[in-house]
């Protein structure tokens, strides 16, 4: 399911403008909710950083936990690039604040390079 998740009128007022908004921009209905926030719950662990957990060659060689990889920052932006979130560029001005090898970060330069966007 597509959701936008509100806590606020002021929010809620919000995200329906960009759905009118963006509907403009789109021929078949745009069909994401528009719902009040409930209680949240983290989803299974299997679930959380997807995209980066198919890649085990790199996943493993990160040493993190499961709740590591929920929290970590370093998981999150791998997690974007490898999803094709970014371009090469964004990547290299990233590594500077990444703690990665030469072998972790050639994994990823060659996966950013299969991607269509590149």
């Amino acid at each position: 399911m597509s959701a936008i998740f509100y806590h606020s009128t002021k929010q809620k007022m919000l995200a329906e403008q960009t759905r009118e908004e963006q509907q403009k921009n789109h021929v078949s209905p745009i069909v994401t909710k528009i719902v009040q926030a409930g209680p949240f719950y983290n989803a299974e662990n299997y679930h959380q950083k997807y995209i980066l957990r198919q890649h085990r060659d790199i996943l493993d060689t990160l040493n993190l936990s499961d709740e590591e990889i929920i929290s970590s920052a370093l998981a999150c932006k791998l997690n974007g690039y490898l999803g094709g979130y970014g371009d090469y560029e964004d990547f290299l001005k990233d590594t500077e604040g990444m703690s990665l090898t030469r072998k972790q970060l050639g994994y990823v330069e060659q996966q950013l390079k299969k991607a269509p966007h590149f």
